[in-house]
């Protein structure tokens, strides 16, 4: 392979000086009729490529393959295949020469090309077959894209010797700049078409911008282009920012001939424009400028082809000039230009999908450019045919004949090619559904200051709903927030939230989305209770004792309560000694208390619109050794650490009593078990109330074994009385213990 490398120059973090767009053409040279490459020539910085040959009618029935020499990496890039069967020509210039889709592969300083004829084909490769460089120039050293003239246009009409585009070029394969527009008529530039041009053969897999337009009047019984600029109708929707010619740096100086304008919008076409998609978007005007030079400076078209381009950033650009707000004729879509218009994405779609910020972007467009004609971007329309072939799908189309299409179509629907690539193509019905409205996949995603139980949503009165839609901010107008059916709040179409206060009751909350279209699309409506009404303690929480192993800092003890509310009681928490969190229908907590301390209990029940109340009773456990109980009959004394004290008290003899009294509500009378002990009667305020067995298979102490508890605090006296059970009748206790 032969290779063509660029003069030193700085690499892509120097400082950028303005300079001119140009286009540089080096000659392929070959042995034979059916292959072709690049002699080795240096040549200067480039970003964009082709290749192009004399006579816009034929067809390279070949492969063109290039790899190119990145200025940043000083590597090599991979093999890649230029598209060259593209729309064809019907009206071409004398100037108009065949050519390649334009590959965008950023600053490089070196090429290689290999063109070689397909097998099978009848013919030769075309002459004068060239690869054309383009180097985009450079607007500013910041290359904004901000809408607005610069101080100066991106590139300037470049001198040079006009040749004959029908003559062999020079045979040593030197760079030229591309020639500019000559005042002949001969040699002016022109897109313009007859059908009498070769009908397209084969399908396409990187196509984008084609330098094709409608068919003459003669074969369509459309009106003609007319040269007279119409008056811009107004929209139904709002014109989405577009960076104008002069924003993006178009040299208007080598695209002098005037527009020409269709009589209305029908459709809008959405093609790609082929190329890496790893661009900066920084870069996005460059590749626009970069596309219009290939046009007009290599093709020999009188303008960039595209009615509007977009990059991976959304950001539009006005593309052929005449008015973006005007029906401009365009040069993009093989026979239907005369009744549409068109998007070209900056990239290649047919392994990647588009970004939704392009896809919405292009929504925006259609609908603002379809609006202003009275068309719905998801209806039909029927477009009048320009010329005899078959799209990608085998459809046929006859000249001067009526076929429907979709008002948003893609590049393949009207002709030979997989434009705008597979992946964007099934990204289609989005973009309709997000021009025309009405907004999509509007659902509440929450509901501040608020809670929600089971379905329905609970507040003060104070509450921000949220929300998500999957149709972009850009294309929605507003937001309202609705109560009852009335809007009470509205926001901006990027908003995601809305702040409202209701009054007390029962009320139906939802939120409206407006699409720019005005189309409507509400929310489920979500019932929400206002209110302010604590819950309240049916039950105060009380402390009572229950058994299990007793000691002077762990007494075993119940907390009981019950709690209701008016609409919906959430949870109730314990606050204090300890903290716990109790569903709605928990009405009791096991714990421990200290005993001989006063220890507030204090509980707050919460409802879900989170009014609250809380109670703190105190309680205070106490324990009464058995010395200190009035004593009848036989008892001993026993010592241990295992006991309260140190000490208990133990009897065998039957009858043997013990009396304690104490004012309090509630008491447990605390033993030692063992397997030997025996049973035991116990006594309130002078009544038997229960019989209780003391034998344990184990041996433990401290046990809380029978409790009593009672409504609220009194004087109460408790007797234990020593049954004399038969071969165990030993009985031990260890004390009282209550609670006041």
């Amino acid at each position: 392979m032969t290779y063509a490398v660029a003069s030193p120059s700085g690499g892509p973090g120097a400082e950028r000086a303005k300079r001119p767009a140009k286009v540089y053409d080096l000659s392929l040279a070959g042995s034979s009729q059916d292959r072709r490459e690049l002699t080795r020539e240096d040549t200067e910085e480039f970003s964009l490529l082709g290749v192009s040959w004399t006579g816009a009618a034929k067809r390279l029935e070949g492969t063109v393959r290039v790899r190119t020499h990145s200025l940043g990496t000083g590597e090599w890039s991979a093999w890649r295949k230029l598209e060259v069967n593209v729309d064809p020509l019907e009206k071409p210039g004398r100037r108009v020469r065949g050519a390649s889709e334009p590959l965008w592969v950023g600053p490089s300083n070196g090429v290689q090309v290999r063109v070689v004829h397909e097998n099978g084909h009848a013919g030769r490769l075309p002459g004068g077959l060239e690869v054309n460089l383009v180097d985009p120039g450079v607007v500013s050293t910041a290359e904004t894209k901000a809408s607005g003239a610069p101080a100066e246009p991106a590139g300037f009409a470049v001198p040079a010797e006009t040749t004959d585009a029908s003559s062999s070029p020079a045979d040593s394969g030197a760079p030229t700049e591309s020639p500019t527009s000559s005042d002949s008529a001969d040699a002016t530039p022109t897109d313009g078409q007859t059908t009498t041009a070769p009908a397209p053969t084969g399908t396409t897999s990187d196509p984008g911008p084609t330098g094709s337009v409608s068919a003459s009047p003669s074969t369509s019984t459309s009106t003609s282009p007319s040269a007279t600029p119409p008056s811009a109708p107004p929209s139904t929707v709002p014109r989405p920012p577009i960076v104008t010619r002069a924003g993006w740096g178009a040299d208007e100086s080598i695209s002098p001939e005037a527009p020409e304008y269709n009589n209305d919008v029908k459709a809008v076409f959405v093609h790609h424009t082929d190329g890496a998609n790893d661009y900066s978007c920084a870069d996005s005007a460059s590749i626009v400028r970069s596309i219009y030079a290939y046009h007009v400076q290599v093709s020999g078209w009188k303008d960039i082809g595209y009615n509007f381009l977009v990059d991976k950033c959304g950001t539009l650009f006005e593309g052929r000039k005449g008015g973006v707000d005007l029906p401009v004729f365009g040069a993009h879509t093989y026979g239907w230009n005369r009744e549409s218009t068109a998007v070209a994405v900056l990239g290649d779609y047919t392994t990647t999908s588009a970004s939704d910020a392009a896809l919405a972007s292009i929504a925006r467009l259609a609908a603002w450019k379809l609006g202003q004609y009275g068309a719905q971007p998801t209806g039909t329309t029927e477009l009048t045919a320009g010329a005899t072939q078959k799209n990608l799908a085998g459809t046929g189309f006859t000249a001067g004949g009526t076929y429907t299409f979709q008002r948003i179509s893609g590049h393949r629907d009207g002709y030979n090619t997989e434009c705008p690539g597979g992946l964007l193509y099934d990204q289609l019905p989005t973009i309709r559904t997000w021009a025309a409205g009405p907004v999509q996949g509007l659902k509440v995603t929450s509901v501040s200051g608020a809670t929600l139980s089971g379905s329905t949503y609970y507040t003060k009165g104070a509450l921000t709903v949220k929300w998500t839609a999957t149709t972009p901010a850009s294309l929605i107008s507003k937001f309202e927030l609705l109560v009852d059916g009335k809007t009470v709040a509205t926001t901006s179409g990027s908003a995601t939230s809305a702040t409202t206060t209701l009054a007390v009751g029962s009320h139906s909350v939802a939120v409206r989305a407006v699409h720019q279209s005005g189309k409507t699309a509400t929310s489920a409506a979500l019932p929400v209770v206002a209110e302010t009404t604590a819950p309240t303690f049916t039950t105060t929480p009380k402390l009572s004792l229950r058994t299990g192993t007793v000691s002077t800092t762990a007494v075993p003890v119940a907390l009981g309560w019950k709690a209701t509310d008016d609409k919906a009681l959430r949870y109730v928490k314990l606050l204090s000694p300890t903290t716990g969190t109790f569903t709605p229908a928990t009405t009791g907590y096991n714990t421990t208390a200290k005993s001989g301390t006063a220890t507030t209990w204090s509980m707050r029940a919460y409802d879900y619109a989170g009014n609250y109340r809380t109670s703190s009773p105190a309680y205070t456990p106490m324990i009464l050794q058995e010395s200190s109980a009035t004593r009848s009959g036989t008892w001993s004394t026993r010592s241990s650490t295992s006991y309260l004290g140190g000490k208990s008290y133990s009897s065998a003899s039957k009858g043997a009593a013990l009396t304690w009294t104490f004012t309090g509500r509630s008491v447990a009378w605390v033993v030692s078990r063992a397997t030997s002990s025996g049973q035991a009667y116990v006594y309130v305020d002078g009544t038997k109330v229960s019989t209780v067995d003391l034998k344990s298979s184990t041996t433990s102490y401290r046990q809380a074994i029978w409790t009593k508890t009672w409504s609220g605090s009194a004087k109460h006296t408790v007797k234990i009385v020593v049954v004399g059970t038969s071969g165990r009748p030993t009985v031990t206790t260890d004390g009282l213990v209550y609670i006041k």
